[in-house]
């Protein structure tokens, strides 16, 4: 008979107070439902990658959105991932006096080498109950890029696989780019 263990979970909260008493470390966590996952290294492909997706975004959508990059986003109570890129509702404060919340992300962006599978069955599902209305999964592993959109529940009602021959077409913003220029 397996064992039965108590998780005690965190809330967001209790989460950023930990921080401030620097029990955490700066970098290479997120919350996810109530858990602190320790996150992959980024490695040279991945920091490139999501380099390139900064540029070729800010050339298309300027000053339009706020493009963040690896910066947290909080998703419910219990729920803070550090997306790659996250493209934001533009607003004068800058999300200065709070982080930016599931209401405010236009699009989400992972750039994933190790990380396919739980970008795939942890984040995805998290993104779409939180409502983000659009999610990039950028599979270099496999040299695709995986476009979800249209938010039901704990999934996405469409997706779309694109490989280098294709162009990726934002949904929900005027982005259109070549896949080989992000897949190479």
């Amino acid at each position: 008979m397996p064992v039965q263990l108590n998780k005690r979970l965190l809330t967001v909260e209790e989460y950023h107070k930990m921080g401030e008493a620097g029990i955490l470390q700066e970098k290479g966590i997120e919350l996810i439902k109530g858990e602190i996952i320790a996150m992959s290294p980024i490695g040279s492909k991945h920091a490139s990658c999501v380099n390139l997706l900064n540029e070729i975004l800010f050339e298309q959508l300027g000053r339009k959105v706020i493009i963040s990059i690896q910066n947290p986003v909080q998703l419910n109570d219990s729920s803070e991932p550090e997306p790659d890129i996250a493209l934001l509702k533009r607003t004068e404060s800058r999300y200065f006096n709070q982080l930016p919340k599931a209401d405010d992300v236009l699009l989400v962006i992972e750039v994933a080498d190790s990380s396919v599978t739980y970008d795939r069955e942890v984040k995805l599902p998290l993104y779409a109950e939180s409502g983000i209305p659009e999610f990039w999964l950028i599979n270099l592993e496999e040299n695709e890029i995986e476009v979800y959109w249209q938010p039901a529940g704990d999934a996405y009602k469409f997706r779309e696989l694109l490989r280098p021959g294709d162009v990726l077409q934002g949904r929900n913003m005027e982005v259109r780019i070549a896949a080989k220029d992000i897949l190479g």
